[in-house]
């Protein structure tokens, strides 16, 4: 397909209805959070701007990004691909190989430089010139330097993208590296997640494609409005946290209860990520759900940081059903000390004042 063709050019020529498009449209946006007015500007967007190519790169990494990627259902993966971009290059699902497939990276360098976006599933090994990673006959992180060099932007997809995942574990003996660390002087937006919930992946590219430019990023380069709130914020069973409701041991009965996972080594208190609101399977389960805790797949080193099942030590418990009596009487105590300390200061300055007037009727000096 010819990538000077609009999303709705192609649409309409596969015989969607313009009420079909609307739809779309008002349900893409309200997946991403945004209200009713972003639909028009979405539907806008469709009709007039052409398809972005992408080029979709692939180094170390288990391609568990492609096989979320493929299962979104807001919008599905097909729409994205076939109408939304010209997906020009990925080496897991095109139908050209070897030579033919090689030429399309510089064909797309060449007639779309500065235009199109460049995603990264995996990172570059660095250890001995980058041979630990050969693609197209030469290392994966020359390719990726070639090709981010005329990118509009570059999309980390994955942990491993990301922030290096099991490839970049100690002691690391082929120093996979984080794609930020390798390219300088783009935009790189980060989606962690081993794999990122599809409907993220999805997301990303659509507000992209529609609103013509980059998402809002995190000081750690992640989209903001997938990645601004913790796991456990949202989480279902948050209350059982705060009342202090734990599973002590795997199918025991807070298990069964569906107690906070906490002790069993839930992440959910710091991981950043969506799980909890998008879910997974088209918004059908989590894995704490599921009945598992939180990995924290999805933050830095998640590899490094022990065992999967150790308990965190640094998040501290609220205790919504801690005796209520002794909370209030903590909350007044605060409250009583602020105001004698308030008081206390008060008749400090009235004593020190008096006695600098004093001493300035006597023409004495008030000492520093």
């Amino acid at each position: 397909m010819a990538t000077a063709e609009t999303f709705y050019d192609v649409i309409r020529r596969q015989g969607i209805t313009r009420r079909s498009f609307t739809k779309f449209c008002s349900l893409t946006a309200a997946s991403l959070g945004f209200g009713p007015g972003a639909a028009s500007a979405m539907a806008e967007a469709l009709q007039t701007r052409e398809r972005v190519p992408v080029i979709w790169m692939h180094g170390l990494e288990c391609t568990c990004c492609s096989e979320s990627f493929i299962r979104s259902a807001h919008p599905l993966v097909k729409d994205v691909v076939l109408s939304m971009i010209s997906l020009d290059y990925d080496e897991m699902i095109m139908a050209a190989a070897g030579h033919q497939a090689e030429a399309i990276l510089g064909e797309t360098r060449a007639k779309y430089k500065g235009k199109y976006i460049l995603a990264v599933e995996g990172n570059p090994p660095l250890n001995e010139d980058g041979m630990y990673c050969i693609a197209g006959g030469r290392p994966f992180v020359e390719k990726l330097r070639w090709m981010a060099e005329d990118a509009m932007a570059v999309i980390a997809w994955g942990t491993c993208a990301s922030s290096g995942c099991v490839q970049a574990a100690k002691p690391n003996p082929t120093r996979a590296t984080p794609v930020d660390k390798v390219i300088h002087g783009k935009p790189i937006i980060k989606v962690p997640g081993c794999p990122p919930i599809a409907e993220v992946m999805t997301g990303v590219l659509t507000f992209i494609i529609t609103f013509d430019k980059l998402p809002e990023l995190d000081r750690q380069g992640r989209p903001k409005m997938f990645y601004s709130q913790r796991v456990h914020d949202k989480c279902y069973r948050r209350p059982h946290f705060d009342a202090g409701q734990f599973v002590e041991e795997w199918d025991d009965e807070g298990a069964r209860k569906g107690y906070c996972l906490y002790k069993t080594g839930c992440k959910g208190p710091t991981t950043y990520n969506a799980c909890s609101t998008v879910r997974w399977n088209g918004g059908v389960s989590f894995p704490i759900q599921s009945g598992h805790g939180c990995i924290g797949c999805s933050e830095e080193g998640f590899w490094d940081q022990g065992s999967f099942y150790d308990r965190l030590t640094n998040v501290e418990q609220f205790g919504i059903e801690a005796n209520a009596d002794k909370i209030g009487l903590t909350a007044a105590g605060v409250v009583g000390g602020a105001i004698t300390a308030h008081a206390a200061a008060t008749v400090i300055k009235r004593v020190t004042t008096k006695r600098e007037k004093t001493e300035a009727q006597h023409g004495q000096e008030t000492p520093p």
